[in-house]
């Protein structure tokens, strides 16, 4: 069981050369920008950063999270537990320049000072991890199938628009 905690910053080259493994927690209420998209969150995510140089030169860090989020319910709005979990591959760069050449396989990160903020690349992973939309089951949710109404339905009780070329027509008929 990890019960140690992964420290803010690095010096991601120095440990990129000794191919070194950071591996802790790091706690879920530190990141501001997903609390602002789905709430406040409580508990740790696991993480594990593999910092190494791959045989073209480029320093690389392989990772791994997992975390148990509470996501907001997309049909009643409560939060439910939800599982996430991500292996990613990020290459180290200093520019958008160098970003570019990076292959399609390696995510850009960007280092600067040559420090690398890990709060920021870790929320980012998670943040693109989160499933695009979250439901109960059907039988848990506080939101009935009969209280929801499709497209379909909402057109069909709403009255009929008049053309805006309605008018045209009866002005052309007159002549």
């Amino acid at each position: 069981m990890l019960t140690s905690r992964l420290p803010h910053r690095v010096e991601p080259y120095k440990l990129a050369a000794r191919a070194e493994r950071l591996e802790g927690l790091m706690a879920l209420d530190l990141f501001v920008r997903l609390a602002e998209q789905v709430g406040e969150q409580a508990g740790e995510c696991r993480v594990r950063l593999d910092f190494a140089i791959d045989s073209q030169g480029r320093r690389e860090i392989r990772g791994h999270l997992e975390a148990e989020l509470q996501l907001p319910c997309r049909r009643c709005l409560e939060p439910m537990a939800q599982h996430v979990e991500s292996d990613f591959l990020l290459g180290m760069v200093t520019s958008d320049a160098l970003a570019a050449e990076l292959p399609s396989t390696h995510e850009p990160v960007l280092v600067e000072d040559e420090q690398l903020n890990l709060l920021t690349v870790v929320e980012d992973e998670l943040i693109l991890s989160m499933p695009q939309s979250v439901y109960h089951d059907e039988a848990q949710c506080d939101v009935s199938r009969d209280q929801l109404s499709s497209g379909e339905e909402a057109e069909s009780s709403a009255p009929a628009a008049a053309s805006p070329f309605e008018v045209l027509k009866r002005l052309k008929g007159k002549s």
